[in-house]
């Protein structure tokens, strides 16, 4: 069965952790991406916390991996590119096994002590795992545009 975004934000830790273990690293993704962020996972919380992280905070990542493997996050309702960080594979913290590994150690003084990891979960589709100093303390999805939250599924283009 296909996961979906929607699928991920009502999982708890567990789930999110099983799901993340046994899926592959994907490759790195290229150009914006939306977000999702999973906090209070497993909570009835989960939900309205998102809805407000994505209207008034984050809003997801764009990646240039053709420009040394970099991406900005998107911040905040006017979309506004900041707090860049180092985008490639290496070892997750939570297993060991390969993901792409978002650095912002040696970018971004505000997020110093952030590293993200992702994995591909579906298409157009990745799990993130947020640590602050070598402690987890939240989940992402990050999608890509053309993917629907709910079916997985990329939408229908219009040929206007």
């Amino acid at each position: 069965m296909a996961l979906t975004e929607s699928d991920l934000l009502a999982a708890g830790n567990g789930r999110l952790e099983e799901v993340f273990r046994s899926s592959p690293a994907g490759e790195v993704p290229g150009g914006p991406m939306e977000g999702t962020a999973i906090l209070g996972a497993g909570t009835g919380l989960a939900t309205p916390i998102a809805v407000l992280v994505r209207l008034a905070v984050w809003r997801g990542k764009v990646f240039s991996p053709d420009g040394g493997g970099y991406l900005s996050n998107r911040l905040g309702p006017w979309d506004a590119l900041a707090v860049l960080a180092r985008v490639g594979p290496g070892p997750s913290l939570l297993d060991e096994r390969e993901c792409v590994v978002i650095d912002y150690s040696r970018t971004s003084l505000i997020a110093r002590g952030v590293r993200d990891e992702i994995r591909q979960v579906g298409t157009g589709l990745y799990l993130g795992v947020i640590w602050l100093f070598g402690i987890r303390i939240g989940w992402f999805t990050l999608r890509a545009p053309e993917v629907d939250s709910g079916t997985g599924r990329e939408r229908e283009r219009s040929t206007d």
